[in-house]
Formats: structure tokens, sequence, C-alpha cells
């Protein structure tokens, strides 16, 4: 004697494996019918529409034909179509899900023209893989989609910013702002001409002296510019998702009074968007040009034309290290640099993931020659940072942080 299953359950079961299991669901949850709600006939359509090999977004008809069972062609428009279908996932699924079938989506079914559609856009839920596609395409956005696509990365980038400044912002001052971290002021604070003219009255004759009885210091909030960063970001089409970020980065470093910040890309040349990135990241963004060939080496002697003192200075090279202008050259040039004291360190990959594709001789060199290459989560980042203006050793820090380093 057989025992039907919860109703509800088989219905999930349903949702997650589409109607061509159907049947075998029917017999061997003991249930004489699968009954779906009419919420769950739009899911059912909506992922279908990703999952079925026989479903199309575009061409699919409406999606309360699937109470009929059916899930024939339609004749609307397809950016229309496809607004629709993305207003029907966004209402019925989790924001986390949301991304995953959207992503999918373009991965899957090939509507990235579509984007081109104000109305798509509109609809369409901002995360950072889209700002990734956005930035692909950018160059094909008519001019009647490019304010809503601003207005999409805008989005991205402002919920990024929120995620970063505070802990960026805190790890940056805890490094340089040694009174966070001595009861005593730094003595390379101290205002000589200051301090000698206001003790002058405690001169001690007798010892040919001046004892003084308070030291004065400059305020180090007006010390500006007290280190250099270099952010050197590579723009071939892998590293999408960590451009993103690191545009973030570099803008927020660009805020903060006591670093000089430089923001660069390249592929085979070398872009400088120092400007852009300082006034707005979204400006930066739309500067990248996805894809194209690698020239490291190239992109790291244009940026040491900016280092004026190597103690004082950070260089974050931000690549999967798949070099195609000159390996050794790089190699060497990344070891001068650590060798003249620049604080350098590469991050394979910038993303929630962390997961890199890099060459891995070329990272095995810097991190012998002392340039720690990393697969880094935004989470962390501030972490390093700090221990690397602190002169930390990254490596042993990223291990405790559960990093991954080469």
């Amino acid at each position: 004697m057989s025992t039907s299953v919860d109703s509800s359950v088989v219905a999930r079961w349903r949702l997650i494996l589409g109607q061509s299991a159907e049947e075998q669901l029917t017999v061997s949850s003991g249930n004489t019918s699968i009954h779906l709600s009419e919420d769950e006939l739009i899911m059912d359509q909506a992922l279908a529409a990703i999952y079925d090999e026989t479903s199309d977004i575009v061409n699919s008809g409406d999606a309360n034909s699937s109470a009929t069972g059916q899930r024939g062609a339609g004749s609307g428009k397809s950016a229309p179509r496809l607004a629709k279908w993305l207003g029907d996932v966004r209402n019925f699924f989790p924001e986390d899900i949301v991304s995953v079938i959207q992503h999918d989506a373009m991965e899957r079914k090939g509507w990235k023209q579509l984007l081109f559609e104000p109305e798509v856009l509109a609809t369409v839920k901002p995360d950072i893989q889209l700002v990734g596609t956005l930035l692909s395409l950018k160059g094909k956005i008519p001019e009647k989609t490019k304010d809503t696509a601003r207005l999409l990365v805008k989005a991205v980038v402002d919920d990024l910013v929120k995620r970063m400044e505070e802990d960026l912002r805190r790890a940056v001052t805890g490094a340089l702002n040694r009174r966070q971290h001595s009861p005593l002021p730094s003595l390379s604070g101290i205002d000589w001409t200051r301090t000698i003219k206001r003790n002058l009255k405690h001169y001690d004759a007798e010892r040919q002296q001046i004892i003084p009885e308070r030291f004065y210091f400059y305020d180090r909030a007006r010390r500006s510019k007290e280190w250099t960063v270099i952010v050197d970001i590579d723009q071939s089409g892998s590293m999408a998702e960590s451009i993103i970020w690191a545009s973030v980065v570099g803008s927020i470093f660009a805020s903060i009074p006591s670093l000089s910040t430089r923001v660069v890309v390249f592929d085979t040349e070398v872009v400088d968007l120092t400007e852009q990135c300082a006034n707005d990241p979204v400006d930066m963004l739309f500067g990248i040009q996805l894809g194209g060939g690698t020239d490291i080496q190239k992109s790291v002697a244009y940026c040491e034309q900016f280092i004026d003192q190597p103690k004082k200075t950070l260089f974050i090279v931000i690549s999967d290290l798949y070099e195609g202008g000159n390996q050794a050259g790089l190699i060497r040039r990344m070891r001068h640099l650590k060798e003249s004291g620049v604080r350098t360190m590469c991050l394979l990959a910038l993303s929630d993931e962390g997961k890199p594709f890099y060459d891995e001789h070329v990272a095995r060199s810097l991190t012998r020659d002392g340039t720690p290459c990393f697969a880094c989560t935004p989470a962390l980042l501030p972490q390093l940072v700090e221990g690397a203006l602190k002169g930390q050793d990254l490596t042993e820090l990223a291990k405790k942080l559960g990093t991954k380093g080469i």
C-alpha cells in the first residue's frame, strides 16, 4: 500500500526538476497528479525559460499560458517579453537566487544584446555580474539606453562602496596614525621650530640646554599625502569582477587625504584613470575596455614614474598574470620595486568568490622575490592593506586571515 507524499513537497521538487520529471514524481510520490498554484506556475515558466532545452525567454508566450500546460511560442516583442520575465523572477524568488537566474539567462540563452533596451534594463536586478556584462558591451549600447545603463552601474557601485568604505578607511587610518597605537606621540611628528621657540624660557645656562616643558606636534590631520598608493589593474575580460571592485577601492583610496592615489588600467596599452576614479568610480568603469591582450610589464614601467618615496609607496597589481609582453622584464621590474623599498602585492582575484585563474609560474616568481600573490575577497582586503602599510609580513598575515597565498 503506497503512501502519498505531502503535495507541497512534491510541488517544490517539480519546480526544481522541471516538467520532464513530472511523471516520475507522480508515481514515486503516490499522488495521482501534481498541482501547481498560480504563483508556482509563473515560477515554473520563469525557470523553464532558462533551464529547459526547448524554452526561450524571448520567444515563449505569456507566463499565464503555463496554466494550460503549454509552453508554446508567442508573438510578442522580444524586449517587453524579457522585461516581463525579469519582473516575474524578481517577484517570486529571493534576491540571491535572482542574481543566479539572471546570470544563467545571459550565459545559457544569449540575450545580452537585449540589455540595450531601456525597458529591459529598468527591470534587471543590479548586480556585479551584470555590470561586468554591460562593460563588455558598452561600445554597442545605443544612446537611448546609456542613461539607464549608467544608473544601473551606479546602483551597484554605491552598494559596493557602502560595503567597503568604512573598513578600508579605518584600516588606512589605523596604519598611518601612530598615536592610536602608542601612548607617546611620534618623534617624527614634532614641530621643532615651535617647540624651541615656546621653550626658550626654560633654557638651562649651566647645562647649556633647553629643557622643554612641553613638546609641540604637527596636526596629523593637516599632514596630507603621507603615502602613495598605486592600483594597477588588468582589464582583460577574465578580470571583470575584480575590475569593478578595484575601481571602488581606488575611489575610496582617492578620497583619503593622507594618500596620493593613482589608478591605472592596462591591456596592451596603458590608460591612467586617476582623475575619473577620484571624481566618480562610475566614470572610471565606463573608461575601461574589457578584453584584448596583456602587457603587464609596460604598465609597471608606466607606474614607476609616480614613485618618489619608495618606502612610502604601496603598489597593488590586480591581474591574473598572463603576460603577453615581456615576462622576464615584468618579474625583474617587480623585484627592483621591492628591493627599492616599495611595498608590493598582487591580487590574482578580487571578488566575492575569490577564485583565481592565473599564471602559476609568474605568481611563484613574484612571491619568491617578495611580492606576495593572493586570491582575495573584498572583505579581507582592508586588513591586507593595513598590514602592508605597517610593514607586516603579508604572507603570514594572509595565512592568519585564511586567504590563500601562492
